[in-house]
């Protein structure tokens, strides 16, 4: 029997590899648009961040999100991504 091989991926806040599943992808497409997948299956260029409010904080501050896809991102899409982040009160 073969164990299915679970991918990892970078997280862009804290520089983990971790379990794909676990992450939300940030996807530049062909038009250079930019929006959450939460398939994980949509095609462009995919940037990986953990569901944690400090790693997001940490990727808008050195804004690893824009440097990974190579493209400014607007507030509107910065602000969807943190309202997908649950918040520790």
């Amino acid at each position: 029997m073969r164990v299915k091989k679970i991918p990892n991926r970078l997280c862009v806040g804290c520089q983990q590899m971790k379990p794909k599943k676990e992450l939300i992808r940030v996807v530049k497409n062909k038009e250079n648009e930019i929006f959450l997948d939460k398939t994980g299956k949509k095609p462009g260029r995919g940037v990986y961040i953990c569901p944690d409010i400090d790693c997001f904080i940490k990727a808008r501050k050195s804004r690893r999100l824009e440097k990974s896809l190579g493209v400014n991102i607007g507030e509107d899409i910065m602000r969807q991504l943190e309202e997908e982040i649950p918040h520790s009160e």
